[in-house]
Parts: structure tokens; sequence; C-alpha cells
């Protein structure tokens, strides 16, 4: 099983997919914005980030972007979860480095493969 940094400000999105991570086996670390985000990521080095968009400090994409321009966290898989629909939004978040996109509200099925994917299970 993998460990995951959950990266969102909102408490109630960071308890559903907290728990739905940790039924399927996965150890969940969370912050709660893209600076506290990236710091984690530096200092845990998790399996894969969920990457929420819409946050104070550091937005989503600038985190990502961040990320995946550092040599220590740029093999870090980021799966961007948000509620940005549109699809110059999902564009723009896999051209700043993530590798799969979801849109709130997010189907569990579709997040837990899509995570597998990107672990290569």
């Amino acid at each position: 099983m993998a460990t995951i940094l959950v990266v969102d400000d909102s408490p109630t999105e960071v308890h559903v997919i907290k728990s739905l991570l940790e039924k399927h086996g996965h150890t969940v670390h969370t912050a709660a914005d893209g600076a506290q985000g990236v710091e984690g990521a530096r200092r845990l080095h998790p399996d894969v980030i969920l990457m929420d968009v819409v946050m104070p400090v550091l937005n989503g994409f600038q985190a990502t972007r961040q990320l995946s321009k550092d040599q220590a966290t740029a093999s870090i898989p980021v799966i961007m979860v948000t509620t940005k629909s549109q699809e110059t939004d999902k564009n723009w978040g896999l051209r700043q480095g993530a590798k799969e996109y979801v849109v709130k509200p997010v189907d569990h099925h579709d997040l837990l493969t899509k995570i597998g994917a990107v672990l290569g299970d």
C-alpha cells in the first residue's frame, strides 16, 4: 500500500478522502494549503500527492509546479483533485506537472483507479 499526501484546505474533503484511502490500506498524511503540501512532500516523500487547486498561500497549480521543478520531489506523481472542471483547468494542471486530474465531488472508484495507475499497480 502507498503513502499518500492529501493537500486540501477543506476539512470535510480531507476527512472523506482520508477515510476512503485508509479503508483501502493506504497511509495518509495531510496538508491544509499548497505551501504545507510542498514542505510535506519534501519531508515525507510520499508515493502520491492528491492536490486541491483552490487553497490559500499557494494554490494547487503553483504547488504542483514547484514540486515538478524540484529534483527532490519531481518523481512524486501529483493527482489534481478539484472542483475546477473546465478543460482549460485540466490542461493547465497537467502542464504544471500533474499526472492525473479528478473533479470533485470525487468518484471513489475513479480516484482509486487513478492512484493505482500512477503507482503502476
